[in-house]
């Protein structure tokens, strides 16, 4: 049963043309820009392994960072249903993909959060807050390679 459809816009503008446009490989650069109502414009480029600017984000990491920040939105959210108190939340996840030729696909993402709760009595809950974050994130439910989690639960000093 759908409950609602919800709509996406944004606009991306390629801000890398050098002045001669793509009349070489090596003579534009891989420089977006998105952009989207409301919102801080995002410089975007090319992973530097594919001529990009490495002090811009790149597709693959915003593919990451996306499906940390669905686990992590889940996760408060489902904390929250149980009475868990969430102090701190960190996430260093990792993104593998392999290159093919000219193209190539993600092999998985393994995302590894620190979740700090306020009561030590929690800390046993923490498997199931996590699978069911797993379950409600969006991110994670579109795409078609695992993502596993490494999670690590700390309690808030006494």
């Amino acid at each position: 049963m759908t409950l609602a459809t919800h709509t996406y816009e944004l606009a991306l503008v390629w801000t890398g043309n050098r002045g001669t446009g793509t009349s070489g490989y090596r003579e534009y650069a891989r420089d977006v820009l998105a952009q989207a109502e409301g919102a801080v414009d995002l410089e975007l480029s090319a992973d530097p392994a594919f001529r990009g600017d490495r002090t811009r984000w790149n597709p693959e990491q915003l593919l990451v960072a996306a499906l940390s920040e669905c686990h992590l939105l889940s996760f408060l959210h489902v904390a929250v249903n149980h009475g868990v108190t969430v102090v701190a939340y960190r996430d260093r996840p990792v993104g593998t993909m392999v290159q093919e030729g000219i193209g190539g696909h993600f092999t998985g993402v393994v995302l590894r959060p620190t979740v700090t709760v306020a009561d030590r009595a929690h800390v046993g809950l923490m498997p199931q807050l996590h699978r069911e974050a797993s379950e409600a994130c969006f991110i994670a439910s579109s795409v078609s390679f695992p993502v596993t989690h490494e999670p690590t639960t700390l309690v808030a000093a006494d």
